[in-house]
């Protein structure tokens, strides 16, 4: 049995890795960490960003500088300890100074989606009774003001900017973000060790989960729980010292504040902010990162934008032999993860088309530095993992919840199996329950969500299990697999079981298929929603001389769907008869990440897209 199962009782390897994890980082917090870090790396990079045409580099002894600063202002506030302070705003700088910072007032932030709309942050910052909210623009200032008058506990509104289009409103004051770090200098000499008051039990943050299956829920997460999430994670993927990444996703979500707050203070990190997501390639290109992090959408985007650049070379000899270096090193990688070797003819034009061609991809992607490439969120399609790998950028793997702060197994670099999440992170337990439900212990877990002990009553039994809601395999080296959520698993009319996504990602191998999503549940057959991926169809349209780009003629031409109709027979081959999708239809509306379609994870948001085309799904069983 391999040293991660644990099917009888707890296993005596992961739980003696767990308590050498926990000796580690024993009486620390995010706030000793900065500390840290500004006292033996002081000069050391650790934020940059655009500012114009040039780019602004703080170290890591001004950025604690400047968290010192809005920590003793909002103290001067009189926010500290049992208040919570809400702050929207895109990947910059200030962001993580403004969380920093709370933490420093002995307060706890929380970071809101910036997509929220007036009545979404109005339940959200009601239920954790924020005292402040620290807001980057006019443009998030509008979603709260009119629900302003809703929020009885809010005092205090700081805004990073146009904080002079504001005066004062009942009860509330407006700052700007200078008059708080002015507050915090004169207050300085009285608040600056504040920050020491704080325990590892203390809450660190408060993530609220995306929504999808109902309003969302406050998962309180602890100094502990952050620091023992890095240093399990440092033990599985050796993270380098200074280690450099791109902050672009939510910084709302686990993974972006694992990326952008907690993984640097543990490894004295250096941080490139992207305010736009759909600019990070070129951030990418520029900061050329040793961790890149991307959900399976952005590594499905990467490569489709790499096949239609290789499809789009004018030269046919550059194109075919783009193709032949990007084809053969699939070949390698599946040679290789069947445990098979690899011949040395095989061996030797790999290696000469790695340094003519695949080389110059990563180069030319800004990845050519990156020693860590992961991905998480959702199960990562199998052809877009063999793609990266044989680009020299295998991905690893890994999976997770905000519950579990993130990550709880994960691919160990240098022993990737695709297709897995990999077995437990070091010192987790994680095993499997009677109907496949995958289960998680460990200090890393959650103790609660906020305000709800009948939710938090479900989500951990009595043995201190999360019960995750995710279906799982795993195999004999103790390698999981996820197959899909529990409760989205699709049952027919004839009482077949059929996971979603493993259909959705089959389909999604075609380059045109951009999103789908599989419907069948009570029905006689299954059918799905086809969303055209808008860049790769505009390219293929024009390379098969079809006039005009427009998403709705694309949607409705039939050398489009005869294309996609070959996705779904490619699909259909691989599954057994009652899995197989019978009709489907292609919608004419791309799905994005700022379409009510997707998360801003960019998962699907199954009930939103039921009810959406309600009428569309119908059509299919007429």
């Amino acid at each position: 049995m391999s040293a991660h199962m644990v099917q009888g009782g707890p296993n005596q390897a992961v739980l003696a890795e767990c308590e050498s994890i926990t000796a580690a980082i024993a009486g620390k917090t995010l706030g000793d960490r900065l500390e840290r870090n500004a006292r033996e790396h002081g000069d050391a990079p650790a934020v940059s960003v655009e500012v114009g045409t040039s780019w602004r580099t703080e170290t890591w002894s001004e950025l604690r500088g400047r968290v010192l600063e809005v920590g003793c202002g909002l103290a001067s506030l009189g926010v500290g300890r049992g208040d919570v302070a809400a702050i929207m705003a895109a990947n910059r700088p200030e962001h993580v100074v403004a969380a920093l910072g709370v933490i420093h007032a002995g307060a706890t932030p929380s970071t809101f989606y910036s997509t929220l709309t007036s009545e979404q942050v109005r339940y959200v910052a009601d239920d954790c009774k924020a005292r402040v909210a620290i807001l980057e623009n006019r443009g998030f200032m509008a979603r709260w003001e009119p629900i302003l008058a809703e929020l009885p506990s809010l005092r205090t509104v700081v805004l990073m900017e146009d904080s002079e289009a504001y005066g004062g409103f009942e009860r509330l004051q407006v700052l700007s973000w200078d008059e708080l770090v002015a507050r915090g200098r004169a207050a300085q000499s009285e608040h600056a060790e504040r920050w020491r008051e704080a325990r590892p039990d203390d809450p660190a943050t408060i993530i609220y989960t995306s929504g999808t299956t109902g309003p969302p829920k406050g998962v309180v997460l602890t100094h502990l729980n952050c620091l023992w999430e890095t240093e399990t994670l440092d033990r599985l993927s050796g993270l380098p010292e200074g280690i450099t990444s791109v902050s672009y996703l939510p910084l709302a979500h686990i993974a972006e504040q694992l990326l952008s707050i907690y993984i640097p203070l543990h490894k004295v990190g250096h941080v490139y902010y992207c305010p736009v997501s759909t600019e990070a390639v070129q951030y990418v290109q520029h900061a050329r990162p040793s961790l890149f992090f991307g959900v399976p959408r952005v590594w499905e985007k990467i490569q489709a934008a790499i096949r239609a650049k290789v499809e789009a070379t004018p030269s046919t000899l550059r194109r075919r032999l783009a193709r032949a270096a990007i084809q053969g090193a699939i070949e390698v990688v599946r040679r290789r993860q069947r445990g098979e070797p690899v011949p040395a003819l095989q061996r030797m034009r790999h290696a000469v088309l790695e340094r003519l061609v695949l080389s110059k991809i990563r180069q030319t992607l800004g990845l050519d530095r990156c020693s860590i490439a992961a991905s998480s969120a959702a199960p990562l399609p199998v052809d877009v993992s063999e793609f990266f790998a044989g680009l020299g950028l295998p991905i690893v793997e890994l999976w997770g919840m905000t519950e579990t702060t993130g990550l709880a197994t994960g691919n160990p670099p240098g022993r990737i199996k695709i297709g897995t999440v990999g077995p437990s992170l070091p010192g987790v337990e994680v095993r499997l329950a009677e109907d496949g439900e995958l289960l998680v212990r460990g200090p890393n877990c959650t103790s609660s969500y906020l305000n709800l002990p009948e939710a938090t009553a479900e989500l951990i039994d009595a043995d201190g299990w999360i019960h995750t809601g995710d279906v799982g395999t795993q195999d004999a080296d103790g390698y999981f697999r996820v197959v899909d959520r529990k409760k989205e698993l699709i049952v027919t009319a004839s009482g077949k079981n059929i996971s979603p996504a493993n259909l959705e990602n089959a389909l999604k191998e075609h380059p045109l298929v951009g999103q789908a999503l599989v419907y069948g549940d009570r029905k006689p057959y299954v059918v799905a929603l086809i969303v055209l991926d808008g860049e790769v169809a505009r390219a293929w349209a024009r390379h098969n001389g079809l006039e005009g780009s427009d998403p709705d003629a694309l949607a409705a031409h039939p050398q489009v769907r005869a294309e996609v109709e070959q996705a779904i027979a490619a699909t259909n081959a691989r599954v057994s008869r009652p899995e197989q999708i019978k009709r489907f239809t292609i919608l004419p509306t791309e799905w994005t990440a700022d379409s009510e379609e997707l998360t801003p994870t960019l998962k699907l948001k199954r009930r939103v897209i039921h009810a959406k085309y309600r009428a569309e799904i119908e059509a299919l069983y007429t």
